[in-house]
């Protein structure tokens, strides 16, 4: 069976993470510190603080900004569940609004509708690592001001509605030139296995505020945030006569260690490299597609855009959902996987339990309807692009022909 999404796992690595194994620093230590460094100075941001997962990157940044009952955070429907799930943890009110017709990003016009007094974020969802219309969502924030209602110091300063985008899929990705990391107030990133550029597990949180913070102050703040509110990390305490610390705050435990940071300070290195080759990947089903009038082909770029290639969502024209889950199955029946990007929220039972109606979310449905993910990943072959290009041609021809 030819795998969706495999990680790039080789020699380099490997040996990567014997020296981090063999240094004895194999939680947060100086690899973590380089790494968060390496980031800062690719996507250009302000600073960088490494984590465990995007989620509990987001989350812990979500309550800093002081997120909480009472108040609503706007996200896209059309997303993973941890989109919405770090919202419901803080006690505020996930806010789903519907896509875009023409790619699988937050509807701007479906944003303006739902801001209310109690909007104190929102979160846009760079679908398969193409950004955001974010210039329109600043736009937004700022027609909004007279409705925001700051609630601590952090909102007064910013005085609108914080811009957090979800980037789990968009490292390496750009809006108007500018790396995502870089455009948002603050940007998480995903590292999980399946992302272009994985340390395993991990996250890393990029902030980009406005000048009147202070974000070396940021910084060590959500280093003792993420490490359960203690003054001094491991390595801070190896330091000589330096063992005594102090616990701040009840944190959170979801500091990223230098395992982790092994993998991906190879991965960050070489990032160039898987990026071209997805590119190349990308624009060989594009090509092969554009002649069948049955395949809507994503968008790789436009005049603002450049996307990162992590997902290739092929939507099919005219077909039911049980239609597309049946050309799936053929596709599986010739040895290649495919996957579904995403179940809209409204679909599942945490969220239908909520309150939450899939009727309310037309575009995302029939978006959701008809799309196929096909693989992409640095070690796919040629050959192997053709096999899962035939696949998908005789699997349509199966059930539709």
């Amino acid at each position: 069976m030819l795998p969706f999404s495999p990680p790039r796992i080789d020699q380099t690595i490997i040996d990567e993470v014997t020296d981090t194994l063999r240094s004895g620093w194999i939680s947060t230590g100086p690899k973590t510190k380089l790494f968060e460094k390496k980031i800062t100075e690719y996507v250009c941001c302000k600073t960088t603080v490494a984590v465990s997962a995007w989620t509990t990157g987001m989350e812990v940044a979500l309550r800093w900004w002081g997120i909480g009952p009472g108040d609503e955070v706007i996200i896209p429907v059309y997303t993973y569940c941890a989109s919405a799930n770090v919202v419901l943890h803080t006690g505020a009110k996930a806010v789903m609004v519907d896509i875009n017709p023409d790619d699988f990003n937050i509807s701007i016009e479906a944003i303006r509708a739902a801001i209310t007094p109690n909007t104190k974020a929102i979160m846009p969802v760079d679908i398969a690592g193409l950004p955001c219309d974010f210039d329109a969502i600043k736009n937004l924030v700022e027609e909004a001001k007279p409705l925001f209602s700051p609630t601590n110091e952090e909102q007064r300063k910013l005085g609108r509605i914080l811009i957090a985008s979800d980037a789990a899929h968009s490292f390496g990705a750009t809006y108007k030139g500018v790396q995502m990391g870089a455009v948002a107030d603050i940007t998480c990133f995903s590292f999980h296995a399946v992302k272009n550029l994985t340390t395993a597990e991990g996250g890393a949180i990029c902030f980009n505020l406005p000048d009147s913070f202070d974000h070396d102050a940021l910084y060590q703040l959500f280093c003792i945030k993420i490490l359960h509110g203690q003054s001094k990390d491991a390595l801070a305490k190896m330091q000589k006569g330096a063992w005594r610390y102090d616990v701040i705050e009840p944190g959170y435990k979801c500091n990223m260690t230098d395992l982790q940071a092994s993998i991906g300070l190879i991965e960050l290195a070489r990032y160039q490299e898987t990026l071209n080759r997805r590119k190349e990947i990308f624009e060989q089903y594009s090509s092969a597609f554009s002649s069948y009038e049955w395949a809507e082909n994503p968008t790789r770029e436009d005049a603002d855009r450049v996307s990162c290639c992590h997902l290739y969502q092929l939507n099919i024209k005219g077909i039911t959902e049980a239609q597309r889950d049946a050309i799936m199955h053929e596709i599986f029946e010739q040895d290649i996987s495919v996957n579904v990007h995403f179940q809209p929220l409204a679909l599942l039972t945490a969220y239908k339990n909520l309150g939450y109606r899939i009727e309310d979310y037309p575009v995302a449905y029939n978006k959701y309807a008809r799309e196929i993910s096909l693989p992409i990943y640095f070690n796919l072959t040629n050959d192997q692009v053709a096999s899962v290009i035939n696949a998908v041609k005789k699997a349509y021809d199966i059930v539709m022909g």
